[in-house]
């Protein structure tokens, strides 16, 4: 890989840790990560009348897609109810890629090489060393953080096919962010009542700015996959454990003990070895 593409996949591996640590450091994270998503939603909607429409077979899994990025808003959101950034990214970034090799394995026959066996080890041993003994996660913070990962992994394979049948990659985007952007200010007023948005709100600018954040996180990574291979690139992007840990200690105020910083540590290795492997 060219020095360029480690640059944008390390720096995609900052945005998505720094989006996380504006979402943890909100003062009412539902509609932070509500009003997050109106950044997506602005930016997409005018793609969705100059890009052809998606193929008919692709609706469903635009909607699907859609619904479970709602859910992962909302899980996200309670993992950090109960959570440090520390605690909650790593478990959520570890998760992915151990279910979606397991997934292959148990459900596709895939065999594991190497490589994939020793990433299942270590992510697996990383999140029991943030999960058990003195300081760990909470345990309603540990099963929100799995629940996340997993809704993470099934929305990954939901866009896989989607894209594929949709005929145009940019349509099919536009289209589940705007439909996102619709479905969670819905959940946020099913749940709350009302979703009260003040434009001269410095929190309100600082949700939409951590939702910008986000967006570019995702183009880099793109402009990553574009002049690069997608396995090295996945893996480096996985580092973002290890900047999450690191901005909720410089920024947020939380702990940073030898026990984490080695057990994000094994998460980040083990990701990087099933990511590499992808």
């Amino acid at each position: 890989m060219s020095a360029v593409v480690v640059g944008l996949a390390l720096f995609a591996a900052i945005l998505h840790a720094t989006w996380n640590a504006f979402l943890r450091n909100g003062a009412d994270r539902l509609w932070t990560v509500t009003v997050m998503s109106f950044s997506s939603t602005i930016l997409a909607f005018p793609f969705i009348f100059i890009l052809p429409l998606p193929a008919a077979d692709a609706w469903p899994y635009i909607a699907l897609s859609a619904a479970l990025q709602v859910g992962y808003s909302v899980f996200l959101v309670a993992a950090y109810r109960y959570g440090e950034l520390g605690q909650v990214y790593p478990i959520v970034r570890g998760t992915v890629p151990l279910l979606v090799t397991l997934g292959g394995f148990l459900l596709a026959g895939e065999r594991l090489d190497t490589y994939q066996m020793a990433g299942v080890t270590l992510v697996a041993a990383g999140i029991m060393s943030l999960s058990l003994g003195k300081g760990r996660a909470s345990t309603s913070s540990i099963l929100f953080a799995l629940a996340t990962g997993a809704i993470i992994a099934s929305y990954a394979t939901v866009d896989a096919i989607g894209v594929r049948l949709a005929g145009h990659s940019g349509a099919y985007t536009a289209w589940v962010l705007v439909f996102y952007g619709a479905l969670l200010p819905a959940t946020f007023m099913v749940m709350r009542g009302k979703l009260a948005v003040d434009a001269r709100s410095p929190e309100t600018w600082k949700a939409l700015g951590g939702g910008l954040v986000a967006m570019i996180a995702y183009g880099v990574v793109v402009a990553a996959f574009a002049l690069g291979p997608a396995g090295p690139i996945t893996a480096l992007r996985e580092t973002s454990v290890v900047f999450a840990v690191l901005i909720g200690w410089l920024f947020l105020g939380e702990t940073l003990t030898a026990r984490r910083i080695v057990a994000c540590g094994i998460v980040t290795l083990g990701a990087v070895c099933l990511g590499y492997q992808s």
